[in-house]
């Protein structure tokens, strides 16, 4: 690995870890294109790109993730019956996104990440805040619930925050505890993802030196450098400057990157 390129991975875990502080999103969203990029420019093979780079986003989702599950945990900002309720679903979830992701090429897997990142930014630009419901729903309704926040998420790379905590929010917990809970299961969905993952690209021929699976190790551990302590740095610039305006910029910007991967 090039100097240059090391500089770009640490770059892009300081940037992601800025933006997941400061919105509350899974650095997913970033990590995941920023390093289909890299890999393009690193000369990676383009069958195993997108693979690649879901793969080693949720790997380093377990580390950074778990800093701030901790953090919620501490703090009991936690649900922790909800969570127990979620978790088989979450990880089954998982385990089924990064199959169906394996089952797919690289340019039909970086197409649905675009659509997905139009969802998402959309999403931020027309929802004004989120709604919050009264009544949890059944162990079943939690069971599918998790799977589908699982599936989804493996499937895209990302913690599950995006989707995790509207639903909590909506099942009546409040927006600490539904960030905190959320922060607590993108653990299992990063876990089993990147497990799977390394599973299912061992031996898989064209992936570049350092990589183990679909998670490529230089990358992983240059973006968990940065990215843990600049989320704190996100944390507190979210206190002081504006956040909607910053919001509605950082949605423009995965309007952008969604497009590209579309066309």
């Amino acid at each position: 690995m090039t100097l240059m390129l090391l500089l770009a991975y640490l770059a892009l875990g300081a940037v992601a870890g800025t933006l997941a502080g400061l919105f509350g999103i899974g650095g997913g969203l970033v990590i995941v294109p920023a390093l289909a990029a890299a890999f393009v420019v690193h000369g990676v093979a383009e069958p195993v790109i997108m693979h690649l780079a879901i793969g080693t986003s949720l790997a380093t989702i377990v580390i950074t993730g778990s800093s701030s599950a901790w953090g919620h945990y501490k703090k009991g900002n936690i649900r922790r019956d909800w969570f127990m309720l979620l978790l088989p679903g979450l990880m089954l979830g998982a385990l089924s996104g990064v199959f169906i992701a394996s089952s797919l090429s690289s340019g039909a897997l970086g197409s649905l990440f675009g659509v997905f990142l139009l969802i998402v930014a959309g999403r931020m630009i027309a929802v004004k805040e989120i709604a919050e419901g009264r009544q949890a729903p059944s162990r079943w309704i939690m069971l599918v619930a998790g799977a589908l926040i699982g599936g989804f998420s493996a499937l895209f790379g990302i913690g599950g925050g995006t989707l995790s905590v509207p639903w909590l929010a909506r099942c009546g917990a409040t927006m600490r505890q539904a960030v905190g809970t959320s922060s607590a299961c993108g653990m299992p969905i990063a876990v089993v993802g990147a497990a799977t993952f390394i599973a299912t690209g061992w031996g898989v021929p064209d992936l570049p030196a350092g990589a183990t699976g679909y998670v490529l190790w230089p990358a992983f551990l240059a973006i968990v450098v940065t990215s843990v302590p600049f989320a704190r740095v996100g944390v507190r610039m979210a206190s002081v400057l504006p956040a909607k305006k910053l919001k509605i910029a950082f949605a423009v910007l995965l309007l952008i990157v969604g497009v590209r991967f579309l066309f």
